[in-house]
């Protein structure tokens, strides 16, 4: 059976030769944070399970409760675990492939001219996603930011706002934010774990990628670059091979996805439905706010509030709540505007930038 190795090794030559070398040999690959602590990186081995750990200093070291993975399976790569437990996601090498072609084709790479640079962190799917398509088109890669010559990258949203990223022809931006007004060459993407990374780039599904949203409001996607399975055996497709993002969304009047948040973010505030997301796209254009997370709180008489957890500016002062209020309402419905307003020196999150609403307090 083939055999499935955790690799401990931070983005760079020596994790692509450990790849390439697995994939040769018919093996997958569960990248794994060499940042974590020892109790976390304990936890991660229990849900990934490998047969073999790849340690920093490149020793195949056997994992004794290891389990083998089926044939033509590539990559087993952890959920964020931003809404609950995490899972480990199994990627055939048929999926990683299709996901690399489907990109690729939308960015129009060319080997010849392009080159990939990888910033991200490889045990999560928008990080190595860079890895695999760079390998599998046979497109150059670097891992060092300063890299002139390198034209493609991904990033997250506090990176693309931190950097100045025009030097590059296309700039992947996945994640919840969203900017009225960005750069031309970022394009956002919202894609899962599950989904092999971003199947969907400004709104519009990329080439073999079908989207759907049902009759609750929720984002099904289906094609060629979906998991497996789960590592636990069980495969969360639904008939007709479609699966249920748990993302609420919609499509606009030009037949593009928008992206509302998760299904169980929803706040129901006086009847009405708020999108957390929304309001924060539009809190981040107030000059008062430097970062921001909404949410709901329960509420004697709404039912649920809307709480906004804002850090102010360094070099300037906080925010008024009744200021925010008037700011949101200015563009969206006045039941979505923060009822409370609570500041902080900075949002819990994830390794790749996501906000842990869950650990909001």
């Amino acid at each position: 059976m083939p055999r499935l190795l955790a690799i401990t090794l931070p983005p760079g030559p020596a994790f692509v030769d450990e790849l390439v070398a697995a994939w040769t040999a018919g093996d997958a690959v569960a990248p794994l944070d060499p940042r974590l602590p020892p109790p976390a990186a304990a936890a991660m081995l229990g849900l990934l399970r490998p047969t073999v750990v790849v340690d920093q200093w490149r020793e195949h070291v056997p994992w004794a409760d290891g389990v083998p993975v089926e044939t033509g399976d590539a990559l087993v790569v952890a959920t964020s675990g931003t809404t609950g437990q995490p899972r480990a996601a199994v990627l055939s090498r048929a999926a990683v492939e299709a996901a690399a072609r489907a990109s690729s084709e939308r960015l129009a790479v060319d080997a010849a001219r392009d080159r990939w640079l990888a910033v991200l962190p490889v045990a999560h799917v928008g990080g190595l996603g860079v890895v695999t398509r760079a390998l599998l088109t046979a497109t150059p890669l670097s891992f060092d930011w300063e890299d002139p010559t390198a034209t493609l990258t991904a990033v997250v949203p506090t990176q693309a706002n931190r950097h100045d990223l025009s030097r590059f022809r296309k700039v992947l931006v996945g994640g919840s934010a969203d900017w009225r007004e960005r750069p031309a060459n970022v394009v956002h993407t919202y894609g899962l774990t599950e989904t092999g990374g971003g199947v969907v780039y400004d709104g519009v599904p990329l080439e073999g990628v079908e989207v759907q949203v049902g009759s609750d409001g929720q984002i099904l996607v289906r094609g060629p670059m979906l998991l497996r399975a789960y590592r636990d055996g069980t495969d969360p497709r639904l008939d007709g091979g479609w699966l249920a993002t748990g993302d609420a969304g919609s499509v606009d009047g030009h037949g593009r996805l928008v992206v509302h948040g998760r299904l169980d973010d929803m706040i129901v505030t006086g009847g009405e439905k708020v999108w957390p997301v929304t309001v924060e796209r539009a809190l981040r254009d107030h000059p008062a706010v430097a970062d921001v997370a909404v949410a709901g709180r329960p509420d004697p008489e709404w039912g649920m509030r809307v709480v906004a957890w804002v850090v102010p500016p360094a070099d300037g002062p906080p925010p008024d709540l009744q200021d925010l209020r008037r700011h949101v309402k200015a563009t969206l419905p006045a039941h979505a505007a923060p009822r409370e307003l609570r500041l902080v020196s900075g949002l819990p999150r994830t390794g790749i930038g996501k906000v842990q609403h869950k650990l909001l307090q």
